[in-house]
């Protein structure tokens, strides 16, 4: 079964990217949702456009297309990852909203018992954040926040963006060997 990966429009583009990197060097099927606003950060933060994604995943969809499989509970998937997720997204799935293929992806994962993942981009956190990230935890979403870890001596930005796609990686009991891991 594949895993959803959905990039939006947050600082960190660069998470959503990777992560369809390394699922593709391992060889899983990712069904890839771009939101408008994710496509402009993507061209301040990073050398990649939409064409260099759609290399990486499996299936593309548009963020408008509500009638995709993966908007079915029917459709089995793996989980579900939003890197990097923006407040707008996180506090749209805990609100139950689906206005878009990405929150109604997300409120399908949750409500299938699936795994989703949501790496949230914002600093500092507001209390509203805070409330919308316990109320989805307190529903098993596993909040990821990209926190570098340092006993791995990162020698660069990759480094760190490596290590948390690697944790990632780790959550959805992906196998791989990204990462150095404690000792």
């Amino acid at each position: 079964m594949g895993i959803i990966v959905a990039i939006t429009g947050a600082t960190g583009a660069i998470y959503g990217v990777r992560l369809l990197e390394f699922l593709k060097r391992l060889d899983i099927e990712t069904h890839l949702i771009v939101s408008q606003w994710a496509v402009e950060t993507m061209r301040i933060e990073t050398a990649y456009g939409l064409a260099d994604l759609e290399k990486f995943a499996t299936h593309v969809y548009d963020n408008n297309e509500l009638g995709a499989a993966i908007a079915s509970g029917s459709f089995q998937t793996t989980g579900m990852v939003i890197a990097p997720c923006s407040m707008k997204t996180l506090a749209a799935i805990s609100c139950g909203l689906s206005t878009n293929l990405i929150q109604r992806a997300a409120d399908v994962t949750v409500k299938e018992g699936r795994k989703l993942i949501l790496v949230p981009r914002e600093t500092p956190l507001s209390s509203i954040h805070l409330e919308n990230m316990l109320k989805l935890s307190r529903l098993g979403v596993a909040m990821m926040p990209p926190m570098p870890a340092f006993y791995n001596k990162p020698a660069s930005i990759d480094d760190m963006v490596d290590h948390h796609i690697g944790r990632i990686l780790d959550r959805l009991n992906i196998e791989h060997e990204f990462i150095r891991r404690w000792r």
